[in-house]
């Protein structure tokens, strides 16, 4: 029986309390579905400066009301290490979505991305560490691997940070350790590859390239490449990253331990490739979609070339398994962004620190 499949059994029998920081976020209220359809307590946190409130209802309207019953937010922001103690009371597993994302807005404001990825990060394990929880769980990203040639990234050969993002998340994997070494703390980093799906952004000046493509596809708005359109990436759909945090927590193997693991698929689509299947599947819907073409623009500073990874150490000591691949995936968010007329999401925030 596949590892995952035998986790969320032994979940609904020996149900545990878990707390997701970032929980109205993309990734976080993902996470907070899926756990609550598994009859799991939850602890959200989250102060709505990129996450939603939309989000949380939807989530709402899929579990049951038992279900929801088991979710208590808690807005608020991880640079405040008070919040972060009361979030983590009591809990058994942590899964640290909340970070200040994008590349791009940590070059226009470095202080404020560290803020939240550093000190926010920081608050978090020490708080979890306080609290004994039994496995601290946390989003790293595969911008770690900054100007390392080598394809596929592997987990143990990294460059140079190309951005004040990827240096914030290494420094997350470096606290980790010390973390493990002095104090005992159970974590595991995740380095995500271009997750997508359903309730992923389309809005704002730092939206990832596919929510971003439907919208504008959806829209008959102009769709803009950067670059020549051969740049790569890995991208992963939701599913699987919320698979590889769910094994990653309850993991019994030992060498799983205090590691980290890229989240993708292993496999490489270009940008224009993106962009044809992307069109193909709007056009299902919007048959005008069928005719438009991409504009190509200047590269984006700290943006790699080529991305592409190696899954094998997930596979051999998490159990990790990608149910689906990049266009089954693709094919699902399409539904999703088409089922919701994205233009009519409401995006509402309250302000504060960023949620992942």
């Amino acid at each position: 029986m596949p590892q995952y499949k035998t986790t969320k059994q032994d979940l609904i029998q020996s149900p545990q309390k878990w707390l997701i920081t970032g929980v109205a976020g993309f990734i976080g209220s993902n996470l907070l579905e899926t756990l609550l359809k598994l009859n799991q307590t939850v602890v959200g946190l989250d102060n709505f400066s990129t996450g939603y409130r939309h989000n949380l209802e939807e989530v709402r309207s899929i579990v049951s009301q038992n279900q929801w019953d088991n979710f208590t937010f808690i807005e608020g922001d991880i640079r405040n290490l008070e919040t972060c103690r009361q979030a983590c009371q009591d809990t058994d597993y942590v899964l640290h979505q909340a970070a200040l994302g994008s590349v791009p807005r940590s070059i226009d404001d470095p202080i404020n991305t560290n803020e939240n990825n550093v000190t926010g990060f920081l608050n978090m394990l020490s708080t979890a560490r306080d609290a004994g929880v039994k496995r601290f769980v946390y989003a790293a990203s595969s911008s770690t691997y900054g100007d390392h040639p080598d394809l596929p990234k592997m987990e143990d050969k990294i460059g140079k940070p190309l951005s004040p993002y990827a240096v914030t998340k290494y420094v997350n994997e470096l606290y980790a350790d010390v973390f493990a070494q002095v104090y005992g703390v159970q974590s595991i980093g995740l380095r995500y590859f271009n997750v997508f799906g359903r309730r992923q952004d389309p809005n704002g000046a730092y939206a990832a390239v596919i929510p971003l493509w439907f919208a504008g596809m959806i829209n008959g708005e102009k769709v803009f490449i950067n670059g020549d359109g051969k740049t790569s990436r890995d991208f992963c759909y939701i599913d699987n990253c919320v698979q590889a945090n769910i094994l990653a927590a309850y993991t019994k193997n030992p060498e799983a331990v205090n590691q980290v693991y890229n989240v993708a698929c292993g496999d490489q689509t270009s940008l224009n490739e993106l962009f044809t299947i992307i069109r193909n599947l709007v056009a299902t819907e919007y048959p005008e979609a069928k005719v438009l073409k991409p504009i190509y623009r200047d590269f984006r500073k700290g943006d790699v070339r080529y991305s592409l990874a190696d899954i094998k150490k997930a596979r051999r000591l998490l159990g990790y398994n990608p149910e689906h691949s990049v266009r089954n995936g693709l094919g699902l968010t399409a539904s999703w962004y088409i089922r919701k007329k994205i233009t009519a999401l409401p995006m509402s925030r309250s302000a504060g620190a960023r949620i992942y």
